[in-house]
Order: structure tokens, then sequence, then C-alpha cells
């Protein structure tokens, strides 16, 4: 359509031409004394035309001949621009494929020609980035190298070029691998200090969080690990089933902090809801609560959440169980003796729960009733340790009722015999 329309035009600017020039009479007179030139006005009209058009090529040609120069200082310029950011492509590329002494001098080659390029009076566009990035491969390079004089000295570069506004996330990113490099050498306080210095939204992202966990933990901080762990949970940082373990993990190191009773309460309440009710958690809080000689009524309140889900644990989980409760059983209550009663008669071929409630009978002197459940709990049960102190009580009851051969066959196969 476009080119319908030009020839149209051009038909039209024809006819017009020819409409003019094909009757035109007129004459231009020039007069040069002595002498008289008359000249056709369609003459004088092309002779215009054309000087015109000769007098706009030569300036045109003129201005590029005058701008060769500045030209060849634009070409050349862009040539060293692009091969700066050719050798940082390239120092990127040997950091990733671990050619750190490759890495380390591209990326030396970078900061070299951008400092030609600003003598000259040429900087670069997000020349400061471009210079950050560099001192940060160099960093990178100099840590794997075991340079540590070097790498400080490019990350102060770093952060000292990446100051502009417009290069705060290659600074954060610059703290942030500092961060690494601290804990790389077990400086988890240095760590945490360079991830206080980033903005409080980049502090929270996911790759800062890992760091800060790590920091943590190596500097032995486990309520910080533990909130830090829970904002990754949050933000899903991590699977459900690593989320549930570092938790899991984390509570239990909190725990074992404490070395007296109030600072172990001051750490199961420190805990969530979600946490105390981790069978393994609530099972290590209540077991570090009878160590440190603490009211084992609270311990068995700590374990009714587990208690009560305590079919569903798998059987490491309930004899760690049984195992705790049995720990305070000499202040067991009635209500916890009719919870063991019920359960066990529930499941009545259940060896560990006929071991718990024969234990439980035993501390209450129903002795007739624990000498059964403990005698079937031991020809039952597999885990060592329950099947010896089954065996134990079962002799210690029939030395109650001075049944000198039970009691001799019960100390036998407690003693593995």
């Amino acid at each position: 359509m476009r080119a319908a329309i030009w020839l149209l035009l051009l038909f039209a600017v024809a006819v017009a031409g020819a409409l003019f020039a094909g009757n035109n009479q007129g004459t231009v007179t020039l007069f040069w004394p002595p002498y008289r030139v008359d000249l056709s006005l369609n003459l004088v009209v092309l002779l215009l035309v054309g000087s015109f058009f000769f007098v706009h090529a030569v300036m045109r040609a003129l201005s590029a001949l005058l701008d060769l120069p500045r030209q060849a200082l634009r070409w050349r310029t862009q040539q060293k621009e692009r091969a700066m950011h050719a050798a940082l492509l390239e120092s990127i590329s040997h950091l990733l494929a671990g050619r750190y002494l490759r890495a380390r001098k591209a990326a030396d080659d970078v900061l070299a020609q951008e400092a030609s390029l600003a003598s000259s009076g040429h900087k670069p566009a997000n020349g400061a980035q471009l210079r950050a990035l560099a001192h940060i491969v160099a960093g990178e390079s100099a840590h794997a190298l075991q340079d540590r004089a070097g790498r400080d000295e490019h990350l102060k570069e770093a952060l000292d070029q990446a100051s502009a506004r417009e290069a705060q996330e290659t600074r954060d990113g610059a703290l942030l691998r500092a961060a690494r490099w601290a804990l790389d050498d077990r400086e988890p306080e240095n760590a945490i200090r360079l991830l206080q210095d980033l903005p409080l939204g980049a502090g929270r992202r996911t790759l800062a969080l890992r760091t800060r966990l790590r920091a943590s933990r190596q500097a032995g901080q486990p309520m910080e690990a533990l909130e830090t762990a829970r904002l990754l949970a949050k933000h899903h940082g991590f699977s459900p089933v690593a989320a549930r373990s570092i938790l899991r993990g984390l509570a239990i190191d909190l725990l074992n902090g404490a070395y007296d009773v109030a600072q172990l309460h001051r750490a199961w309440s420190a805990l969530e809801p979600a946490e105390r009710q981790m069978a393994e958690v609530a099972i290590h809080a209540a077991q570090r609560l009878t160590s440190l000689g603490g009211d084992a009524h609270v311990a068995r309140e700590w374990l009714l959440p587990v208690w009560e889900q305590q079919a569903e644990l798998a059987d490491n989980l309930r004899i760690k169980l049984v195992c705790a409760l049995e720990e305070g059983m000499d202040s067991l209550d009635a209500t916890w003796l009719a919870r063991i009663e019920a359960a066990q008669k529930a499941n009545p071929r259940d060896a560990t729960l006929q071991y718990l409630a024969g234990m439980a009978c035993m501390k209450r002197q129903l002795w007739g009733k624990a000498q059964q459940l403990l005698t079937q709990a031991a020809l039952s049960l597999h885990d060592a340790k329950l099947h010896r102190n089954a065996w134990r009580a079962v002799a210690e009851l029939a030395e109650q009722r001075e049944d000198a051969s039970a009691a001799a066959l019960a100390w036998k196969r407690a003693a593995g015999e």
C-alpha cells in the first residue's frame, strides 16, 4: 500500500512538473557588461536545485571527513569496553569451573582495562558496579586460594565501589559472600556482623537467612538459630521434612543448653506449641528435667501430648517415651496409672505397654498384676535395656515372695545367659 501511494505521488509530481515546465515561456537574463546572457527559467530552476544538492553533498562529505578522528576514538573505546566485558565473563566462567588463578587474572585484567578507560576520560556505563563485580570475583578466587589478605583487600574495594545507590544489590551480594567466607574460616561472629550490615529486606532473603542460621549454629546460639530456622520454614526455605528435622534438632540443642531447672523451664517456654508436640523434643525435655532433679509431674505434663499419640509413634520413639515415663515412676499418680492401664488394655499384645503397665503396678505395690505383666513383657521385648529391666523386676518380685529358684532364673535371664 505504501509503495502504491509513493508511486501515485511520483506520478503527480511528474505531471505537475510537466505542466509547469512544458508551457513555461519565462526567461532569466543576466547582464554582465558588455555581455548579456539569456537563460530559460526551467534551466535556472534546474541549476538552482542541482547547486543545492551539490553543496549539501559537499558539506556532508566535509563533515564526515572532519568527524573521522572522533569516530576512530569512539571505535577504539567500544573495542576496549567489549574486551573488558569479555574479560569479566571469562573470569566468571573460570571461577565457576574452579580455575581460580585464571579467574583472578581475568578479573585483574578487567580492573586494569577499566582504569585505562577512566584515565582517558571515557568512563564506561555502570563502571562502579562493574568494578565491584570484578573485585568480588577476584576475592572469591583469593578465598579459594587461601589468600586472606588479597581476599580482604578485594572485599574492601568491592564495598567501596558498590556504595552508590544504583549498585546496592551488588553491595548486598558482596556482604553475603563475605559472610560465607567468614563461616568457612570458622569466624561466625564476623559473619553475623556482616549480615547485620545488610538492609532489612535483604536480611530476610532466603540466602541471608541460611547464612545466618549456619552462623548462629557455629557461634553456639541455639535460640537465634531456632528463630532463623522458623523464618526459613515460614518462607519455604526448606522442604517440610527438612524443616521439621532442623527445628527438632535446634530445639533439642536449646534444651541441652539449660543447666538447671529454671533455665530448662525458660527454654521450654521459648519453644512454639508445634515444637513442644514433637515427640523427640518432648521426650528429651522430660528426660532433661528428670536428670536435673525437676518435678516429675511437670515432666509427665510435657509428655502428655506425645502419650496421646503414642500409638502412631515409631518403635524407637515409643521405647524412649516408656523410658522417660519410667524415670518418674516413683511419683506416678492415679490418673497416669489409669492412662497406662487403658492403653495396655486397648493393645494387650504390645510388650512395651505391658512393660510400662507392669512397672507402674510394681511401683503402686500391685505385686500380682505386676508379676503377670512383666513376665509376659520380658518374653516378648526386643529392646535389650527394657528386656533386662523387665527380668530384673521379675527377680525382685520373686525375692519378695521368697521364691529363690524363680528369682535366680530371672536374674540369669536379666544377665543375658
